[in-house]
């Protein structure tokens, strides 16, 4: 996809994760909508996958170990077409297949995820066994700069540094606020760089909304041979909806009627522009 495809299709997302949390009054939208541009490059362009056959054995993994966001990854995977999008309005309903957390009964979904900090170690599990068994497939994991506090994180990354795992890309989706504030705040993870680089990890940092670097960012990881890559994102959280940009407020609540009024109209002035852009 060109970037203006990948612009679109980014910002349909953000409308399915906006419609989805509006739902179920429930929901985690801010840190859904800093990653929207990172699920959609990574499942519309970057990973072999596809939507008819959604266990190839052959396909990339991912494992969304910030599991909270699901909003974002199931807003991805119904644009993506691995199930309507009209089911996104189902999210945390009795009976939804789509509930506050990824499920391995959900079309697309390789990990069970929620409880922070286990995610990576899962990926990292993936990535070894492909290794193992000499497949080529690559793992991704997207982790929250706040999760990262957590120690088994660290765990994860000593052991993916010292087996070599170059099939396996950790992104960490820096947009400075977890639930309780500022993470410089609460329990600082900085420097991350530095922290990955001393578990042998090559890192990028890149514009989470760049789709240019993220592009280059993604190439260069998997080009990278003999450590594995961590991707450290650069995002704001809320991006695409103003009231909720760079707000620690919507880590963690559903706007009401009114709010989600406002934030579709964000979303459908950006639809129009990327129209016009077309067009031109």
């Amino acid at each position: 996809m060109n970037n203006l495809e990948l612009r679109k299709a980014a910002n349909e997302v953000r409308k399915g994760i906006v419609t989805a949390v509006h739902s179920a009054k429930a929901g985690h939208p801010g840190g859904s909508l800093s990653a929207a541009d990172v699920f959609t490059f990574l499942y519309f362009e970057e990973m072999n996958i596809d939507p008819a056959n959604p266990h190839k054995e052959d396909r990339d993994r991912f494992v969304l170990s910030k599991g909270h966001t699901a909003p974002g990854l199931y807003s991805t995977l119904a644009n993506r077409g691995f199930f309507p999008v009209e089911d996104l309005k189902t999210l945390r309903k009795l009976g939804s297949y789509l509930q506050g957390h990824p499920n391995l009964h959900i079309p697309g979904v390789d990990m069970a995820s929620g409880s922070l900090g286990q995610g990576i170690s899962a990926a990292v599990g993936m990535a070894l066994g492909a290794k193992m068994d000499h497949r080529e497939f690559r793992t991704y994991v997207l982790c929250g700069d706040g999760e990262i506090e957590e120690g088994q994180v660290w765990e994860a990354a000593m052991f993916a540094g010292h087996r070599k795992l170059d099939n396996l890309c950790v992104i960490v989706d820096n947009n400075g606020l977890q639930i309780d504030g500022p993470i410089d705040k609460v329990c600082s993870p900085y420097p991350i760089d530095k922290k990955f680089e001393a578990f042998n990890f090559h890192v990028i940092h890149v514009d989470a909304h760049d789709f240019d670097a993220l592009r280059a960012a993604f190439r260069e990881a998997r080009e990278f041979k003999g450590m594995p890559t961590c991707i450290l994102l650069h995002s704001l959280k809320g991006k695409g909806v103003s009231f909720m940009e760079g707000s620690v407020d919507w880590h963690g609540k559903a706007p009401n009627d009114a709010e989600y009024e406002i934030a579709m109209a964000d979303l459908e002035k950006i639809s129009e522009a990327l129209e016009k852009e077309g067009e031109a």
